[in-house]
């Protein structure tokens, strides 16, 4: 009988303990630190929490989402939006950018309505410069993709809307142009999250749009009390399923859609998340889909430009039982170290959230309910998530932001809130651990949570987030702990390879300490995230080496030393140091 994925992580710490103990004698095991040892030192005393919430008092960010709720309970209004962290002046430092809804057919706001980007002025504070920029939307907005399709070095927003979507090209000089009709990717209809990653291994980045039901307002249909007349947000199971888009980037600002013969479109989709990697290790980059009351889609990359849909085969399209879910938020990263990169899903209430653990050959085992996820998540909704090393002791831990999409749930469903708090697990190196209560009060603060983005907005080497509340203002999480920790952050730049290292493999030494990460294209949910690599040292105080695995068309291995600590540092491919 095949091991499970639990009992194999068993194995190798039994296995790793007996090594080290037999070549290095016990004193070195307590001092290792392997993904499955003991801890290197012990935990310093805490002065602060984990995350602290800077007050938009503090921030300067004024910006409120407001989602046009009316009695007619447009789906739209209650599942958005998203947030991001990007550097569009290319200044190092990290600015944000909101999404907010806007006019469509079914919402004609009465004052004018916009999204926002806030500069950040480097002292913690931030300045709203959406007018400067010419960035502010023009529909019903829902979320927020970052990449830099035509390699110039700066930045470019893709935001999906409702009912259609629009490109901002970043014109280097603090200001944007809407360049949809030339690019050809309006995709019309209802888009939700999209990913920029290089599917064909041309080094160009190419755009996935999730594409969410058949909907407008003369598709609206009746959900709610048939006595009274109350509507509520319906189930999206009597909605028909549309198809998503892939559109191939041309090289020359314009991209077309490869969505029919590239196999995408042969699967109609309720999809809200999107995260691109590489599942099988074979260097091509595939597509894991969430939808919502179908199954996910796992979009295997056969090269040649074209994907297979294997989701049911390879154990994450439906439950145990066979039933499709609610996916909606997602993220791929190899938390256990073995190679294989690994996903995460976040579902609605009763459903649990799904920990697929990669088994390899194309196959994945779901390990919430062992590692304990599925029991914190059982009555939850997730949206926005993400694996990050939020402590900086090499090892990635799981952050869940989550509220539930029915604003009347509580009406009809026991021990269900509509406004639910964050969720945060350590991984201890043999699993992960809910430690919510002791990381500050956000995680005792009810949201109605949506979009999850990370970056170091402060430059301190501690990982920051970015929540945007449904209806609400966004929350701005400043991490504590992570600077209690050495790090070293790294910024990849591809030349043969997309200049966005989307694909790539860093793998690092620091004394006994020997880690990687994967650079994935998206993750979270209508989220965009800061591009830099922070690679977490423990009390470690040097890197011996550092390894990056550029994607394809380049495929080069470069290794670079004498590297600095506590500070970012950009690599860019074949020149072979860092600067």
């Amino acid at each position: 009988m095949a091991k499970r994925p639990s009992d194999r992580w068993n194995t190798d710490s039994r296995r790793r303990f007996l090594q080290a103990l037999a070549g290095a004698g016990m004193g070195s095991m307590l001092g290792g630190s392997s993904l499955f040892s003991l801890p290197a030192f012990s935990s310093p005393v805490q002065p602060s929490p984990a995350f602290e919430i800077v007050p938009p008092s503090a921030s300067g960010i004024s910006w409120v989402h407001v989602n046009g709720r009316s009695p007619m309970a447009h789906l739209p209004e209650t599942v958005g939006a998203g947030c991001a962290f990007l550097d569009y002046d290319n200044d190092g430092w990290m600015d944000i950018y909101l999404v907010n809804s806007g006019p469509c057919d079914f919402y004609q706001p009465a004052k004018p309505m916009r999204n926002a980007l806030y500069h950040n002025n480097r002292d913690g504070t931030f300045t709203d410069v959406t007018q400067k920029a010419a960035v502010p939307g023009d529909a019903y907005g829902m979320g927020v993709a970052v990449g830099d399709y035509d390699g110039d070095g700066f930045p470019d927003l893709y935001v999906t809307q409702y009912p259609h979507s629009i490109l901002y090209h970043n014109n280097g000089d603090g200001t944007f142009t809407d360049v949809t009709a030339k690019a050809g990717v309006a995709a019309p209809g209802w888009a939700t999250s999209a990913v920029w990653f290089d599917y064909d291994n041309d080094g160009r980045l190419d755009l996935f749009v999730c594409r969410f039901v058949d909907y407008s307002k003369t598709k609206l249909k009746f959900c709610g009390d048939n006595l009274t007349g109350e509507r509520f947000y319906c189930i999206p199971s009597i909605y028909d399923p549309m198809p998503c888009w892939l559109f191939h980037n041309n090289g020359d600002g314009t991209f077309t859609d490869v969505s029919k013969q590239s196999g995408i479109s042969q699967s109609p989709a309720k999809a809200w998340g999107v995260v691109a990697a590489d599942l099988n290790n074979d260097g091509w980059m595939d597509l894991y889909v969430t939808n919502d009351t179908v199954p996910n889609f796992l979009f295997a990359n056969r090269g040649k430009g074209r994907f297979e849909e294997i989701g049911l085969l390879a154990g994450v399209g439906v439950n145990v039982f066979g039933k499709p879910r609610s996916g909606m938020g997602v993220d791929a990263a190899d938390y256990d170290q073995d190679g294989w990169v690994d996903l995460f899903e976040a579902n609605v209430d009763h459903e649990m959230f799904s920990l697929y653990h990669n088994d390899k050959h194309e196959v994945f085992s779901d390990l919430a309910l062992p590692t304990g996820i599925g029991a914190a998540t059982r009555l939850m909704s997730g949206w926005g998530l993400k694996f990050f090393d939020y402590d900086n002791d090499g090892d990635l831990d799981l952050l869940l932001c989550n509220g539930h999409p029915d604003d009347a749930v509580e009406k009809r469903v026991e021990g269900v809130r509509f406004l639910e708090p964050m969720l945060l697990f350590h991984n201890t190196g043999k699993g992960f651990e809910n430690v919510s209560p002791e990381s500050g009060t956000i995680f005792s603060k009810p949201l109605s949570g949506r979009g999850l983005a990370l970056g170091d907005f402060d430059n301190d080497g501690s990982v920051d987030v970015l929540i945007s509340q449904n209806n609400a203002a966004p929350i701005l999480l400043k991490n504590n702990l992570g600077r209690q920790n050495h790090w070293l952050g790294v910024r990849l730049v591809g030349t043969k390879a997309n200049i966005d290292a989307i694909g790539a493999k860093v793998t690092y030494q620091s004394g006994d300490l020997k880690r990687h990460q994967f650079t994935v294209g998206g993750g979270s949910y209508l989220s965009a995230h800061d591009p830099r690599i922070v690679l977490g040292l423990g009390q470690r105080t040097k890197v011996d080496w550092l390894e990056i695995q550029w994607p394809q068309p380049s495929g080069k291995t470069e290794r670079v030393a004498e590297l600095p600590i506590d500070r970012y540092i950009t690599i860019v491919e074949g020149q072979g140091k860092w600067k």
